[in-house]
């Protein structure tokens, strides 16, 4: 309960700072806002979109994965969308390095600048929250697996004797508690009297 608490808010951090890095300053004075994302597929122009045609729009589309991802508590969720905000940002910074000839940092502000950081971090920060997530667990403690209850068998349904007895297979229909007679072992056509010695059947006649 606790990591997921900790990892929404991380992630939720991470959703606000790629929404707002647009409005921010990413390149020699330029709003990130002001970069089509067809630039980022056809390379860097100067033409300056509408907010929903900018860089905005699939950031914002993130964030709002990355708010799905932790209402739902799924950890992939929260993550894909920090891998399409750090996938933007790297395309971006390939393509604006081939407009220019390479990437710098100065001091005069000019070159990389803060807004481009903000959304950096902010994927980072997405990926972090989903790691420390731990996802939603089912009634036995795994992760990601919701238990569904059982359905209640009806009375008698796992009994396999039927009535009257049959053949198939069950418990003993024998009510009485003593054991049941057993059958003579002799099944000849003469019972032998066990006091006579063998040989003789009867007196003899004299």
């Amino acid at each position: 309960m606790i990591r997921n608490i900790l990892g929404s808010i991380v992630a939720l951090a991470g959703a606000a700072a790629a929404v707002l890095s647009p409005f921010r300053d990413w390149y020699d004075g330029r709003l990130g806002r002001q970069y089509r994302i067809a630039d980022l597929f056809n390379g860097i122009s100067g033409a300056r979109p509408g907010l929903w045609g900018s860089v905005w729009l699939p950031l914002l589309f993130a964030a709002a994965v990355t708010v799905v991802g932790v209402v739902l508590r799924s950890r992939l969720l929260v993550a894909c969308a920090g891998v399409v905000v750090l996938g933007f940002t790297v395309l971006w910074m390939v393509r604006q390095g081939q407009a220019t000839g390479g990437l710098t940092v100065a001091a005069d502000g000019s070159g990389l600048q803060v807004g481009v950081a903000t959304a950096a971090v902010g994927g980072a920060l997405m990926l972090v929250g989903a790691a420390v997530m731990s996802g939603r667990r089912g009634r036995h403690g795994h992760p990601g697996r919701v238990d569904r209850p059982r359905p209640y068998p009806a009375p008698g349904s796992d009994d396999p004797d039927t009535w009257p007895p049959t053949q198939e297979p069950g418990p003993s229909v024998q009510t009485s508690p003593l054991p049941e007679p057993e059958a003579d072992p002799y099944t000849g056509p003469e019972a032998q009297d066990p006091r006579r010695p063998p040989g003789r059947s009867g007196p003899s006649g004299g």
